[in-house]
């Protein structure tokens, strides 16, 4: 038998079990995907942009929100020492915590009952105040009246002058019709009324403030062990993670102690320059100047123009009212020049462009307690960026 010829096309050929990948630029392949990681950073840009914007809008609307969780933050971070040594007594947290926050309400109530006579003090010399004001006021008016006088006569030369200088092809002035505007009569009752809503609204705000305060020192390391938990499934993300964490809390810890110890301080150096001086109310306006100095620049300013009024108003002399307001700034310049930069580790200083920038941003967007916050919030925001590898470029820029 003739044997039967074996097919010659390819349909006989097995494909391979394997084959190879193409060979990118072949003739018959596609060319090679290139990504612009430049265009790529550029089109996030206008996105990074929105975000911030959405994120400060965010910040402002819901302020009520934000400011008390803040306050509560940096107090628990203030009060967590005591808790934690007693913690460490066999004292549970939430325990300790309740006594902490008790002992500090004992000390503001007994505080507000031994200062509630000097305020009312300070309350009762305002009227005096402003009529020696008008009086001094009246005296250089006085003295100074003959130079008025003369400028006043020569302005009503000129004038003249130029009114018969001037053609008289004006024309003659349209009939104007009288308006009168007249003021609503005074409501006492309205005025107490939103005084007693703003103090209402103080006192839910202070409870509130407490509450957190006393859930956040209970809770202790909760949220850190959470965190540590949600980082990665490795051991060596966790570690990391928890070195973040530990040196995130020692450096704001660090800085909330710097800043009780040196407004306490000042209050208590100024409280006995003021004495020394003389100076009536000695102990409010020690305080003020304790608590005011938490405020970078513009808290020292408030104080010692606070301080010139009420020194003048006292002893009716400018030598002894300069020397007042030159002794409470040599204070807190020591402070903020000396005190601070020595107290403070070098990780936990902020340059100075930084906190006046930062000042002013959180002044427009929390007000007052933005003007108080700043400095806080951006020790917070650099301990975070400083631990954090895509933003410490941030952390450079508001570090020294």
């Amino acid at each position: 038998m003739a044997e039967e010829p074996q097919p010659t096309g390819t349909r006989g050929i097995e494909p391979a079990a394997n084959p190879l990948p193409p060979t990118p630029g072949a003739p018959d392949e596609p060319p090679p995907v290139v990504v612009d990681v430049d265009n790529v950073a550029v089109r996030n840009l206008p996105l990074a942009v929105l975000a911030t914007i959405a994120v400060i809008l965010l910040l402002q609307f819901a302020s009520p929100v934000f400011i008390p969780v803040v306050l509560a933050i940096l107090i628990s971070y203030a009060l967590a020492g005591p808790v934690t040594s007693m913690q460490k007594r066999g004292i549970p947290p939430a325990l300790g915590a309740g006594i902490v926050l008790l002992l500090l309400l004992a000390l503001l109530g007994l505080g507000t009952y031994q200062l509630t006579g000097q305020v009312g003090q300070i309350i009762d010399q305002v009227p005096v105040a402003a009529q020696r004001v008008r009086e001094r006021l009246q005296q250089n008016r006085e003295t100074s009246g003959g130079v008025v006088e003369k400028v006043q006569r020569a302005a009503k030369a000129v004038d003249k002058t130029a009114a018969e200088a001037a053609p008289d092809t004006a024309p003659s002035p349209a009939r104007v019709t009288k308006v009168e505007v007249v003021q609503p009569t005074f409501n006492m009752m309205s005025y107490v009324w939103a005084g007693g809503m703003t103090v209402l609204s103080f006192i839910g705000q202070f409870a509130l403030v407490l509450f957190l305060v006393y859930f956040f020192l209970a809770t202790g390391d909760l949220y850190k062990r959470k965190l540590v938990k949600i980082a990665g499934p490795t051991l060596s993300q966790k570690k990391l993670t928890v070195q973040i964490l530990d040196e995130i809390n020692r450096q704001i810890e660090s800085f909330m102690r710097v800043q009780v110890l040196t407004s306490v301080l000042v209050a208590i150096v100024t409280s006995v320059t003021l004495w020394w001086f003389g100076m009536q109310q000695f102990v409010v306006w020690g305080l003020l100047a304790g608590i005011f100095n938490s405020i970078p620049y513009l808290g020292p300013i408030f104080v010692t123009g606070g301080l010139g009024i009420v020194a003048f108003m006292q002893f009716d002399s400018i030598e002894k009212t300069l020397m007042i307001c030159g002794a409470a700034f040599l204070i807190t310049s020591l402070e903020g020049f000396l005190l601070t930069p020595a107290l403070m580790s070098r990780a936990s200083r902020i340059n100075s462009a930084a906190i006046f920038t930062g000042l002013l941003f959180w002044s427009w967007v929390w007000g007052v307690w933005g003007t108080i916050l700043a400095v806080p919030m951006l020790m917070m925001i650099k301990a975070v960026c400083d631990h954090i590898e895509d933003l410490q470029p941030i952390g450079e820029l508001l570090g020294e």
